[in-house]
């Protein structure tokens, strides 16, 4: 404990995840205020990263402020930002069809990717709530004559308030199953992602600390850096899975709570 108390007293920036850590669906947890307050009051500050690919910056921010919390807009990171910038830098002026949401297709539009429905360039897919049969078998035929696939996030499933519910990586397990084509996936726990987190946020490894509930994203993110990962059980994760699993956080809380508890 003396160690991790340690550890700890470096970190100057927490990454937060939002599903499942600070929120489940559209409620917002008892603790998660609490827990923001004792980081500003340690000196510490806090932003935001969200794999959920469906929504962009402003639907958080708008969500984020009818749950009492104001943030800046740099302090509400996306995975949809990580994709963007690396194919800006990496596949410059190279079109896109997209199987998301018009929220996403608006990132694209707004970072000048051009879209082609017809004949483009690169397939993405990412978290969408809008799918369609007629996106899937379109996504799937540009795949097979050879089209680069990437996916904006590989998280199975969103946690909703009664349950779950399919995410980008089930859509591209889909898309797999009928292409025999994986892609790569940017967002947790893409290093792309963990990249896009120092530079953003402008700290040194030991100074960030990612927390989060799920193991193979928000914690593998950091596998081989010296950035902490910090496990809170308040969402996806059980006992069991965290016992099977070959990937281990620095610290398992309950929740940001007893997080707020270690910081005091």
């Amino acid at each position: 404990m003396e160690q991790l108390t340690e550890r700890l007293s470096h970190i100057k920036m927490f990454v937060l995840d939002m599903d499942g850590t600070i929120y489940l669906g559209e409620h917002l947890f008892p603790f998660t205020k609490r827990f923001l307050s004792q980081v500003t009051r340690s000196g510490r500050e806090y932003c935001f990263f969200t794999n959920n690919s469906s929504k962009n910056r402003e639907a958080y921010l708008k969500k984020l402020s009818h749950m009492g919390i104001e943030i800046s807009e740099d302090k509400m990171l996306l995975s949809n930002g990580v994709i963007l910038e690396w194919l800006k830098e990496n596949r410059p002026g190279e079109s896109c069809y997209v199987v998301g949401t018009p929220s996403l297709l608006a990132d694209f539009q707004n970072a000048g990717i051009p879209l082609d429905e017809e004949n483009p360039d690169l397939v993405i897919l990412g978290f969408d709530t809008t799918l369609t049969y007629e996106k899937l078998s379109k996504a799937c035929a540009f795949i097979r004559s050879g089209r680069p696939v990437f996916g904006v996030n590989p998280d199975l499933n969103c946690p909703v308030e009664n349950g779950f519910i399919p995410d980008c990586g089930s859509i591209a397990a889909l898309v797999k199953a009928s292409t025999g084509v994986s892609c790569e996936f940017f967002g947790k726990p893409s290093p792309h992602t963990l990249q896009y987190m120092l530079r953003k946020t402008g700290c040194h490894p030991e100074e960030l600390a990612v927390v989060g509930d799920r193991l193979y994203t928000d914690i593998a993110v950091t596998d081989g850096s010296q950035v902490t990962s910090i496990l809170v059980m308040s969402g996806e994760t059980t006992p069991e899975l965290l016992t099977q699993s070959a990937i281990q956080p620095d610290l398992v809380v309950r929740d940001l709570d007893e997080l707020a508890n270690l910081l005091s």
